[in-house]
């Protein structure tokens, strides 16, 4: 395995152990804000952080797109999940979220067609088994509302990681996240101001750090590891280690919420972690790719001002670029490439030299 899987992998690590802090420090956080305006809180400070650190990258990161998806997967997500977390215990939440990377990889093979290999599959069955194990133990403070709310949530998180792996190539995943963030404020901010009234003022300095913790840790830090690591593998190997979510959560919801741990959870813990192995291990196996070879020909460059409004429109382009013709040939020595194959290969290619606001995919 090359250090780039290595380091996505590490980094999709380090985000799954800081947002399975979301859960507890959110129902600390919720003890001051209610969730709407939590949601506003969270995603708007963290976007006010991101902004200002990518600067002028932001321009090539905002599209439609990206901005839809932003709303819909964080801030629909989270707003409903907070509603949810208010009305369940940590570990009931937490563990419900562990049933994610199953459903991304269920939404990736209808939506993209993307199958993961059986192994990962069977990695996905023995997180889910796991979660189940852990929630066959219990936690007090459970219902049936918020944990309706929770699972609700899922659908849009797990949704919108499967449409991210089409939105990062080829765009810096910081400022990605920076717009979404954005996004995710701004839908937020007026569902909160009229179902909720004014924000309460701070009762004391507990909920305060929690906050801050939640903007800091589980928002800024985690998801911007998470769009890094997801720019480089598939969804369904990202979606995976939302289960290391869980684990977190039940092991908070222990120590600081008093919610009940016995055999089924250590069972379940094993379980998930095992999932998790089992879903990474078709990436971790991955060699070097097979040699072959290539050729590259620049047939035709069209200055912006010159294409029909049509192509402009079509291409996204500026009005300081140019539409370049490119013929690239690729053989493996060993077969011939399926149209699967070519499709993704000519995808990547696309993303390394499109410079657009408008993106068309093959694959």
């Amino acid at each position: 395995m090359n250090l780039d899987r290595r380091t996505a992998l590490a980094a999709l690590a380090a985000a799954g152990l800081l947002w399975g802090t979301t859960v507890p420090v959110t129902k600390l956080a919720l003890q001051w804000l209610p969730p709407g305006w939590l949601t506003v809180a969270r995603f708007g400070l963290a976007a006010a952080v991101l902004l200002a650190a990518v600067g002028f990258r932001v321009r090539g990161a905002a599209s439609p797109a990206v901005l839809a998806w932003g709303a819909v997967g964080y801030g629909g997500s989270i707003l409903v999940q907070n509603a949810g977390i208010t009305r369940t215990s940590v570990s009931h939440a937490a563990l419900l979220i562990g049933a994610t990377p199953v459903l991304v990889a269920v939404i990736a093979a209808l939506w993209h067609r993307s199958v993961a290999r059986p192994v990962a599959w069977s990695g996905f069955a023995v997180s889910f088994a796991g979660v189940g194990l852990v929630a066959a133990g219990g936690g007090g403070g459970a219902s049936f509302a918020g944990e309706g709310m929770v699972l609700a949530s899922l659908g849009f998180s797990a949704s919108f990681t499967v449409a991210q792996a089409r939105l990062l190539p080829g765009r810096d995943p910081v400022a990605v996240t920076a717009v979404q963030f954005l996004a995710a404020a701004l839908t937020a901010l007026p569902v909160a101001a009229v179902t909720e009234g004014t924000p309460p003022a701070a009762a004391g300095a507990g909920p305060v750090l929690a906050t801050a913790g939640l903007v800091l840790l589980g928002t800024l830090a985690a998801a911007t590891l998470f769009a890094y690591g997801q720019a480089r593998v598939s969804a369904e190997i990202a979606g995976s280690f939302v289960n290391l979510e869980p684990l977190v959560g039940v092991a908070a919801g222990a120590a600081v919420f008093g919610d009940p741990v016995g055999i089924a959870q250590a069972a379940g813990a094993a379980a998930i972690l095992t999932g998790i192995a089992l879903g990474s291990l078709p990436l971790l196996r991955a060699g070097p790719r097979s040699p072959g070879q290539a050729s590259i020909a620049v047939l035709a460059e069209t200055p912006c001002d010159q294409l029909p409004p049509q192509a402009v429109a079509r291409l996204g382009i500026g009005p300081h670029q140019k539409n370049v013709l490119v013929r690239v040939v690729l053989r493996r020595l060993e077969r011939t490439l399926t149209g699967e194959e070519a499709n993704r290969l000519r995808d990547r290619v696309y993303a390394a030299l499109h410079q657009g606001c408008v993106h068309q995919w093959a694959a």
